[in-house]
């Protein structure tokens, strides 16, 4: 896989994949960063952001991960005190998961976003934003956006000003952080900084193949045990032979086959022994074909994200 297939591995969109390989072209190590609101359990959701940076440092680059503490404070998820504990928690997490800690500059955004400099920025661009452009920034990530604080309609701006302001080439975020991140692109020259290229990861459904919700307990956090993953697997959606919109499928798609080259599917010799599949395109086909039963699938799946969230699980100890 070149530089450029392992960069666009399972993203949901680059704007623009034009002047990404342009990038490319021109920095032998460009920069990108992903910012991290340290609002409570890492979930397999933020994994997917966790995994596009490894493949990004694979491909080269230089990765900053901002734990965005102050974000997480005006998005009225605890105090900065409470926030500061959950990035420190969040930092572990991530570097266990894989990220090269040689590699990887943490930064946390009270470290530098209540100086005079950052703050003017901010102030500079709030003239150039309009008050519903930024609320509709904050659809997708905003808490009780119904009746949002003025707090609320800061945090875009201050996240456009981050990417200025960490001089990163490429933001890194799921596809919910696309308004913010195209409000950053539109406005960031007026101030005289570049425009950065945006690559977006998707949107994973929850175990039950509804929205992922903390409310509805549908999600694989990365300190759960060993014994609640399988029983959260037994539970979760996976209707034989259908690949659309299956979370269990997702979650080879997304997390397994990225760090494994051969996927074993474990069977008894009565039910014809064990499978292997070289990709997840192999996978889905035999699935589709209703030669491997869900419950197969969902053991399999089982294991492996055991496998890989093993060594979290020892850091947190």
């Amino acid at each position: 896989m070149d530089r450029l297939e392992l960069i666009k591995r399972n993203v949901q969109e680059i704007v623009t994949e034009e002047e990404l390989d342009a990038l490319l072209q021109k920095k032998e190590a460009p920069t990108a960063y992903v910012g991290y609101e340290p609002s409570g359990k890492i979930h397999m959701g933020h994994v997917l952001t966790v995994n596009k940076l490894m493949d990004l440092q694979k491909a080269g680059f230089k990765i900053t991960v901002l734990l965005a503490d102050v974000h997480a404070y005006l998005n009225k998820k605890g105090t900065l005190e409470e926030v500061k504990k959950i990035a420190d928690y969040n930092r572990r997490c991530f570097l266990a998961l894989g990220l090269d800690k040689e590699k990887t500059n943490f930064v946390y955004g009270s470290e530098y976003q209540l100086g005079s400099e950052y703050m003017l920025n901010v102030l500079k661009l709030s003239k150039d934003v309009t008050l519903n452009r930024a609320r509709r920034s904050m659809d997708e990530v905003g808490r009780a956006m119904d009746n949002p604080m003025v707090s609320q309609m800061v945090y875009p701006l201050m996240q456009a000003i981050d990417i200025a302001m960490l001089e990163v080439d490429v933001a890194v975020g799921g596809i919910d952080q696309r308004k913010i991140h195209m409000l950053a692109r539109e406005n960031l020259k007026s101030l005289g900084f570049e425009a950065p290229i945006c690559i977006h990861t998707p949107i994973l459904l929850g175990l039950d193949g509804k929205k992922m919700a903390s409310s509805s307990d549908n999600y694989i956090s990365v300190d759960d045990t060993a014994e609640e993953i399988k029983t959260k697997f037994k539970k979760a959606f996976c209707k034989m032979g259908d690949t659309a919109e299956n979370p269990v499928l997702a979650l080879f798609r997304y997390h397994i086959f990225p760090r494994y080259q051969e996927i074993v599917i474990n069977r008894p010799e009565k039910f014809g022994g064990d499978l292997s599949y070289a990709s997840y395109a192999e996978l889905e086909k035999a699935f589709a074909a209703e030669e491997l039963h869900p419950m197969d699938l969902k053991n399999a799946a089982a294991k492996y994200i055991n496998e890989i969230l093993d060594p979290v699980r020892k850091v947190l100890l």
